[in-house]
């Protein structure tokens, strides 16, 4: 595996991140995961090579120089740019070292995945646990896994999603699924929301997060809007046209079923007792601990 200089790994947001994040951490750079929506891809982010999947540099040092800089502790988001448990990790064991470190220097974490390996690493998370938050996030985004190898063409399938986050919950870690992005003309069907609300609620999920309220939708921009369209070609005949004509070069390309897949997502959330406010979310990741040691949260 190739690899790539990194002076810092770990960065603060300024605001409350997601899931009630406090910093954000990318062990490695690219994915191959090879989905055809991948926001990562696009021109903005600079990404050379987006497909080759490289680590940084002495991760593992420089994360525990990162950790130990931090004047406030609080929890780590790892997977907004680069899944954390892509086929490499299961060697590399990178993934595997900072969440040891995190548990070292008693910080918190939320996992963001598409892979059923982070189930390899659950006594981290449960030793996460004994002191801080510890949740997992899977982006499910087909219920059907033959629809699912073609959205996301080299992870595991949405079946192997759920068992994973079976296991996890059983052993009381909180999981959740990420519900985004939803392809117009793809996947914007109650039949393909709804199955998967009700297998994640079956499996022990707390939570379903569709990104921004009622939008149901994907996000296009430059360099990921043509690798898309060439997919498109590749595995949904016809489905490039419908897009030209009635997106054009918008960023945000919404269901037109949005306004009736809303009321019939949150209606069937609430019926399983799952969240899908954010902030509610985060209130669920941190709500077990007590003032004090959320007061470092």
């Amino acid at each position: 595996m190739r690899t790539i200089p990194a002076k810092t790994i770990l960065s603060a947001y300024s605001d409350c991140g997601w899931f009630g994040s406090n910093y954000n951490m990318n062990i490695y750079k690219g994915c191959c995961h090879g989905c055809i929506y991948c926001d990562s891809r696009s021109e903005c982010y600079r990404v050379d090579r987006f497909d080759e999947v490289r680590a940084k540099e002495n991760a593992l040092s420089v994360i525990e120089r990162d950790l130990k800089s931090k004047r406030k502790r609080g929890l780590v988001m790892t997977g907004s740019m680069s899944d954390p448990y892509n086929p490499f990790e299961e060697k590399e064991l990178l993934t595997r070292g900072a969440l040891e470190l995190i548990d070292k220097y008693t910080f918190g974490i939320v996992i963001a995945t598409k892979s059923d390996l982070v189930t390899r690493d659950s006594d981290c998370l449960l030793a996460v646990k004994k002191h801080s938050p510890a949740a997992v996030n899977f982006t499910i985004t087909c219920f059907e896994d033959e629809l699912c190898a073609k959205v996301e063409r080299n992870v595991c399938p949405s079946s192997r999603r759920f068992e994973a986050i079976k296991k996890l919950t059983e052993i009381g870690i909180n999981c959740g699924v990420i519900l985004m992005p939803i392809l117009p003309f793809i996947n914007d069907t109650e039949e393909n929301i709804g199955s998967i609300i009700k297998c994640a609620a079956k499996a022990g999920a707390k939570w379903v997060y569709p990104g921004h309220k009622g939008c149901f939708s994907v996000t296009l921009r430059q360099n990921q809007r043509q690798y898309f369209y060439d997919r498109l070609n590749e595995s949904f005949p016809g489905i490039k046209k419908l897009y030209i004509k009635k997106f054009g070069t918008a960023y945000e390309c919404n269901s037109s079923k949005a306004k009736e897949l809303w009321p019939f997502f949150t209606g069937l959330c609430d019926e399983h007792g799952l969240l899908y406010s954010m902030n509610k979310i985060a209130g669920m990741i941190k709500g077990s601990y007590t003032s004090e040691q959320m007061s470092l949260f």
